[in-house]
């Protein structure tokens, strides 16, 4: 008695199995970028705009970008402010601001109120600030 064994679609199987880690890593780049997407989407809607900072202007909320790129062989995705708002960073970790001279931009003078009264100067010599930490973006990580 003599057994024989055949199998049709060996290289159909085979293509599939090779195929798998490619497929895995696209879905889980398109899962990190959809998911990168919602963070940056809920600092803007939520902390941005009320939740920890006051919308003034909207350029820091306007400055929140998503990014997804490869990595070798798998992905990094980022959440974070593009590098347009000079104050993006100290408003996430606070820090001091430097010693510096306050001169009119529109005007011959400034005008500010001190002691309870109306004054006007050709310059003011501002001493610094202490901001407390804002955060905007890792509350939000730790959050979600």
């Amino acid at each position: 008695m003599m057994f024989s064994l055949g199998l049709d679609g060996l290289d159909q199987t085979r293509a599939k199995l090779d195929a798998m880690p490619a497929a895995l890593a696209a879905a889980l780049a398109a899962k990190g970028a959809e998911l990168a997407a919602a963070l940056a989407e809920r600092v803007k809607s939520d902390k941005l705009s009320g939740g920890v900072l006051n919308l003034r202007s909207g350029a820091l909320r306007d400055s929140i970008t998503a990014d997804v790129s490869a990595a070798g062989d798998g992905f990094s995705a980022s959440v974070g402010s593009d590098g347009s708002v000079p104050y993006a960073a100290i408003q996430e970790y606070g820090g001091r601001t430097g010693a510096r001279e306050v001169l009119p931009s529109k005007a011959g003078a400034l005008a500010f109120v001190g002691n309870g009264a109306l004054r006007f100067a050709r310059r003011v010599e501002h001493p610094g600030s202490v901001i407390p930490e804002r955060s905007y973006l890792r509350s939000t990580l730790n959050e979600m």
